[in-house]
This record gives structure tokens, C-alpha cells and sequence, in this order.
């Protein structure tokens, strides 16, 4: 066989054996699987999701299985994709769900809507998309029930999100870059509160997190030092309000948004203390 033949023929067998671990439309009643399995990589994601790849690029995307199930005149798209660790198959996760609905118990997350459900377990995100104009529900919690126990791993989320209160909490994100709009923190937590933000950031080692709480003093002039922690200091921004950050070991922490430097100092406290 010619060599591109071969290797389009084993690259299309790895894609089929992939989705097949993880996709069996049958497996739901009445359902069949609609033409061949497709898989993306980074370099072609953008032809499946045209302006949108950037948003799991920066997550750590590593590919996607596409498979589109059948049942007479409706269909279900579903696609599983690989992230680079649990991490970001969670951050991608909260990125698209709707915050303003419940997450379910499935793997480490999830939420089954009408015509959209969602999941991720251990580094893979879930989405699976209906094409009817009815109510899918009962047929998007049968693929859920049907894919999720396929995928082994995590299903405990990311510990981080114990460390915020609960209390007037409206989300938690995994922000993959700039965190408050800040090119120094890197990568971390974002709560988002009825009345500001906490964060959480953790670097590679307690030398760089002591590195970068340097440079945060630079950044915000004249700050002042507050016992929180290891270290920290407050001040009020023309951005973020009313600011207090923290290092804890190799981690940073705090509020922003706030009215006041005295009211986020008091909140970073506690979340400093839920910090292993």
C-alpha cells in the first residue's frame, strides 16, 4: 500500500479505536451512529470550531473525538476531548458551563440541559449537543450515564475550590492566563462573589511565588503590608478596587474588587487559612 494510504489508514483505525472506548451510540435504544468518527489535534481544531479554538488551546488541549449519534430525525453530536491533565479538563468545564445553574455529580462536574449536556472526568471534557427542537433530556442523560462510565480517573475536582467560602459565592473558574487581568499571575482560581473576586495562584516553587510578590509591590507603587500569611500587602487600585494579596508557601491569594483594602484584607485572611 502506498506509504500516505497506510498511514491515513492507520490514523483513521487509531481514531475509530479511540472513539470507540469511549463512544457507542447503540449502547442508548434506537440509536445508531450517523457516518465515521472524526478526531482534531491542536494544529486543526479551528476546522471544527472555527473562531472558538483559541478558547481550548490556552486550556491545554491535546485532541477531540467528534461522533454523531442517530435516532430517526434526531441527532446528538458528541465531543470528548483530551486536556493535558484533570486540571484543565475542569477549567474548560467551568469555562463553558452555565453558572447560573447547579453542577451535577457526574465525574468531577457536570450539567444536562434541555438540549446540552456537559461533564468532564479525570482529564477529558464532555459535551454532547441535540438537535431537536424537544426536550433531549432523557436521551442526553442516557449518552452521560452511557459515556461517563466509560472514562476511568478523577472524578474529586480541583482541590483549590474547597479553599473559597461558599458564602454569597456565585462560581469558580480556572483562568489560564492573566489572572485579574494581571500578566504576573500567570494561572490560578478566579471566585467570583456577590460583592468581588478571590484568587488563587499557585507557582512552581515558594522562590518564585516570593519572586513574583516582588514584582506586585512594584506594580502597584506604595502598598501597604498587612499580616496575612507569609506575606502580603493591600491598596486600592483604579482597576480592581479595593486589593489585598497574600503568598502562602508557593501559593498567592486574595481579593479584588472590593470597597475597600480593609474589607479584602479581612477575607484574604480566611482564605489564607484554607490553604494547606
Amino acid at each position: 500500500m502506498n506509504p500516505l494510504k497506510l498511514a491515513g489508514a492507520m490514523l483513521a483505525f487509531a481514531s475509530a479505536a479511540w472513539a470507540a472506548d469511549f463512544i457507542d451510540c447503540r449502547a442508548v435504544p434506537g440509536w445508531a451512529q450517523e457516518g465515521l468518527a472524526r478526531e482534531f489535534v491542536a494544529d486543526n481544531l479551528f476546522e471544527y470550531l472555527d473562531g472558538n479554538a483559541e478558547g481550548y488551546l490556552i486550556y491545554g488541549f491535546t485532541r477531540l473525538q467528534n461522533v454523531t449519534c442517530k435516532s430517526g430525525g434526531d441527532s446528538i453530536v458528541i465531543d470528548v476531548y483530551e486536556m493535558a491533565n484533570p486540571e484543565a479538563a475542569y477549567g474548560i468545564f467551568a469555562a463553558n458551563r452555565d453558572p447560573n445553574l447547579p453542577i451535577a455529580p457526574l465525574g468531577m462536574g457536570g450539567q444536562i440541559l434541555p438540549h446540552r449536556a456537559a461533564f468532564c472526568k479525570d482529564k477529558y471534557y464532555v459535551e454532547l449537543t441535540a438537535s431537536s427542537a424537544e426536550d433531549s433530556t432523557p436521551a442526553l442523560k442516557a449518552f452521560v450515564a452511557e459515556t461517563e462510565k466509560r472514562i476511568s480517573g478523577r472524578t474529586e475536582p480541583p482541590e483549590a475550590l474547597a479553599w473559597f467560602s461558599a458564602e454569597k459565592l456565585l462560581f469558580v473558574r480556572l483562568i489560564p492566563e492573566s489572572v485579574l487581568g494581571l500578566r504576573l499571575l500567570k494561572r490560578g482560581y478566579v471566585a467570583q462573589y456577590e460583592f468581588g473576586k478571590g484568587f488563587v495562584v499557585a507557582e512552581a516553587s515558594v522562590k518564585s511565588a516570593s519572586a513574583v510578590m516582588a514584582k506586585l509591590r512594584e506594580r502597584f507603587g506604595a502598598p501597604t503590608p498587612v499580616k496575612v500569611a507569609d506575606e502580603a500587602f493591600q491598596t486600592k487600585d483604579q482597576y480592581l478596587g479595593g486589593l489585598c494579596l497574600f503568598r502562602k508557601g508557593r501559593y498567592l491569594g486574595g481579593f479584588a474588587n472590593l470597597p475597600e483594602p480593609q474589607d479584602a484584607a479581612g477575607l484574604a485572611t480566611a482564605l489564607a487559612a484554607r490553604i494547606p
